[in-house]
């Protein structure tokens, strides 16, 4: 008798990366390439142009491995997203890991807006986002979280969530925000979630951001969210929580009709 080896469980790997150019007033796009389960489609804006970016897949477990990436020449006017929420299943054998990058070139401007991440009960990410401005560049950078699907009736006791997020400015920092949420997190009282199974971290690194304070509090009004803004040199950053997703994703919703200067892309209005 010889014992069978056990079986190697197949793992997703994708990798999208984009580059537009500026010609004439338009934002055209360069280059594209993609590969495995991650693919980008993209539309024609009001503002430039919308990335919709996809993972074929229909979300991550250990071992999976996604990546995404932008580069914006000097004037180019660019928002992405994903075409859906990303999911992160249950992991048997390691983590998943996503790796964003963009770069953002003069006087460009990215507005990075992904559909939240649904974390399942026992799942393991591990995710890095980086954003480079070059001067005189701008962004809006959203990151939104939901623990399970209450509508499901699921309930998240296990979790491993590594997120750093990173905004540099010709090379010096300019916003950090690293979260590592494990399980002993879910059931922490005050100063961690209290309770809560969403929360999300949006911010505004333009000249101007400042002055969007008031309009921005004007419409923190969401019933069951909590919320919290500051802004100064140029930078406003939002902090929010929830009971559940969908009440979070109305009230990121008004605030992007604030903080944006055109409509969202159509699968936010969906």
């Amino acid at each position: 008798m010889v014992a069978c080896p056990s079986p190697c469980a197949e793992r997703s790997h994708g990798t999208a990366r984009l580059s537009f150019r500026r010609l004439g007033a338009w934002t055209r796009l360069e280059d594209l390439y993609q590969s495995g389960a991650a693919k980008a489609f993209v539309h024609p804006a009001a503002m430039g142009q919308d990335v919709v970016f996809l993972n074929t897949s229909g979300g991550m477990t250990g071992g999976d491995r996604l990546s995404y990436a932008l580069t914006l020449r000097e004037g180019c006017r660019v928002t992405a997203t994903t075409q859906t929420a990303e999911r992160a299943y249950r992991s048997t054998d390691g983590r998943a890991q996503v790796e964003v990058r963009h770069d953002v070139g003069p006087g460009a401007h990215l507005d990075w807006l992904p559909q939240e991440t649904i974390l399942f009960d026992h799942s393991a990410l591990q995710r890095t986002t980086e954003v480079t401005l070059a001067a005189g560049a701008s962004c809006l950078l959203l990151e939104a979280v939901v623990l399970g699907r209450a509508a499901m009736g699921e309930t998240v006791r296990s979790v491993s969530l590594t997120d750093r997020r990173r905004i540099t400015r010709q090379g010096a920092p300019v916003l950090y925000e690293p979260l590592d949420l494990t399980s002993p997190a879910l059931s922490a009282g005050l100063g961690i979630l209290q309770g809560a199974r969403a929360f999300a971290s949006l911010a505004l690194v333009a000249q101007g951001a400042t002055a969007r304070l008031a309009a921005v509090r004007a419409v923190l009004d969401e019933p069951g969210v909590q919320a919290g803004v500051s802004a100064f040199d140029g930078k406003l950053t939002l902090r929010l929580m929830a009971a559940d997703g969908w009440p979070m994703r109305r009230q990121i919703l008004r605030l992007l009709s604030v903080l944006r200067d055109g409509p969202l892309p159509r699968v936010w209005q969906m």
